[in-house]
C-alpha cells in the first residue's frame, strides 16, 4: 500500500511584512513570498501493519523534500517506533536530485 502525501514549503514569517496601509508595498511583499513557495508531492510506502495495532498515520518531513510515515502506536523516540530519524536535521548544502 502507498499514500500520496502534497506538501508546499516556503517561508513562514512576517519578515518585512510591510502592513496593508500601503496597498502596493503588500502587493509586492506578498509576490515575492509566494514566489519562494514550493509545491510537493510524492508516493511513499506504507509499512505493513497487518496483525499490528494501528492509531493513525504519521509523516516525517526530512531534509532535501524527502518523507518518511509510519502507522506506528508508539510516540516518536520509544525504542518500539519504527523510524529512527532525527527531528532536527540540517538541510544539506545538496541534495541528491
Amino acid at each position: 500500500m502507498t499514500v500520496q502525501v502534497d506538501w508546499e514549503t516556503g517561508v513562514g514569517g512576517t519578515k518585512g511584512f510591510p502592513g496593508f496601509a500601503d496597498w502596493p508595498k503588500y502587493l509586492a511583499w506578498k509576490e515575492k513570498v509566494n514566489a519562494q513557495k514550493r509545491q510537493h508531492s510524492k508516493l511513499v510506502p506504507v509499512p505493513d501493519y497487518t496483525g499490528q495495532k494501528v492509531c493513525g498515520i504519521s509523516v516525517h518531513f526530512l531534509p532535501c523534500d524527502d518523507i518518511q510515515v509510519t502507522t506506528s502506536c508508539y510516540p516518536y523516540g520509544s525504542p518500539e517506533y519504527p523510524i529512527k530519524t532525527p527531528l532536527h536535521l540540517p538541510e544539506p548544502l545538496s541534495c541528491p536530485r
